[in-house]
């Protein structure tokens, strides 16, 4: 029998805490939610709503904040790398710890970092996780719910040519894979990814040693193709 996983459980406080609102603002968007969708409450605590951590997670991914949509980014070498509180302040959220919390409870829809540090000791070790301006202009270019860019959209990163037959057990990134599929770009595939419409890609088959960026074996991508273009 398949165990499933109990969802994280999160009050109003906990989610206006990393979204960078008051409790009285998730409550009312809450009150709301027949005209925004907000996610239905998932239990309580005492008197206190709980919430499904990783749907409100998504619901504020998808979102398009009015403030972001008039947001220009200041003018930086497209090579600048940013760590997560300064890409946040980059994009325009208000709240510095946002890229930290779509990059640890929403896997796939932000863009994995360019570059990761290994910094501390053996005893305390911890990471830097950077991206570049580029990666990060994008991302905003392509996210899910994003209107039409103000000035010109640039273009993504052209997707490598992936061979189908090659070894079935080789294990292949996110790039890769999202040739493999059919997407257009690696964001588009990220975005998928997080919506759960790979669910044969929710886990992976390995995870890089440095960096954790996922890893899945050409077989399993191959079938979730097949499922996804029963024609193909």
């Amino acid at each position: 029998m398949i165990s499933r996983r109990e969802p994280r459980l999160a009050d109003a406080a906990e989610i206006a805490a990393e979204q960078g609102l008051s409790p009285a603002r998730i409550s009312m968007l809450y009150n709301e939610r027949s005209e925004n969708g907000f996610p239905e409450v998932a239990g309580h605590r005492g008197r206190a709503r709980l919430w499904d951590h990783a749907e409100v997670t998504k619901w504020f991914a998808r979102r398009q904040p009015a403030r972001l949509s008039e947001h220009t980014p200041p003018s930086r070498d497209p090579d600048d790398l940013l760590n997560a509180a300064e890409a946040s302040r980059f994009l325009g959220y208000k709240n510095p710890n946002q890229v930290t919390t779509y990059v640890r409870d929403h896997p796939g829809y932000f863009p994995e970092p360019d570059v990761v540090e290994e910094l501390g000791t053996p005893q305390n070790a911890y990471r830097r996780q950077m991206w570049r301006v580029q990666t990060l202009l994008d991302w905003m270019a392509t996210r899910p719910g994003r209107g039409k860019h103000a000035g010109a959209k640039r273009a993504a990163p052209a997707l490598p040519d992936v061979p189908v037959d090659g070894d079935p057990d080789e294990l292949l990134g996110a790039t890769q894979a999202a040739a493999l599929l059919g997407f257009k770009s690696v964001n588009s595939f990220s975005s998928s990814l997080s919506q759960g419409n790979l669910p044969l890609l929710e886990t992976s088959d390995a995870v890089t040693e440095k960096g954790g960026r996922r890893r899945w074996t050409r077989r399993r991508i191959l079938k979730q193709a097949a499922q996804r273009n029963p024609r193909r």
